[in-house]
């Protein structure tokens, strides 16, 4: 079991669940402070998605010991987004690609697939993926592949 400040400086000092920043010197007993949120799943299994990431005390607090879900952008232009969580445990374990989003325009699918990289980097480092656009039906499907 790694300390508060191993997990905290691994991973940037960023809440994996918010993706907000974490102060390092906050109290733990307030709602914004550190915590490690061991990734232990309701069967007491380890989620496939990795152990000990840092959170949010209010953030670890509220998703339980249930799988957590991690919110798209607000700011993105998706339709039916997939669930992040259950795409990145699938390629975790069979690898492959998934169709992740629809987008109206090419440039709503490129921005979300920069912003959906960028968010995994720090939501699962161990997964390596990438971002395809491929237009279709008069939209843009976004599509993650593990490479």
């Amino acid at each position: 079991m790694s300390t508060l400040n191993e997990v905290g400086e691994r991973d940037a000092w960023r809440c994996w669940l918010c993706d907000q920043p974490v102060d390092p010197d906050a109290s733990v007993n307030t709602a914004r402070g550190p915590s490690v949120d061991s990734g232990a799943s309701p069967k007491g299994k380890k989620a496939a998605v990795g152990a000990e990431r840092l959170a949010h005390r209010a953030c670890n607090t509220r998703k339980g010991a249930v799988k957590p879900i991690v919110a798209w952008s607000p700011e993105l232009f998706v339709v039916e987004p997939a669930p992040i969580v259950p795409t990145v445990d699938r390629l975790t374990r069979k690898g492959g690609r998934e169709v992740v989003a629809r987008c109206p325009s090419r440039a709503d699918a490129e921005k979300a697939a920069v912003w959906l990289l960028d968010r995994l980097s720090r939501f699962a480092p161990e997964l390596a993926v990438a971002t395809q656009v491929e237009a279709g039906g008069g939209q843009f499907l976004l599509v993650l592949r593990a490479v």
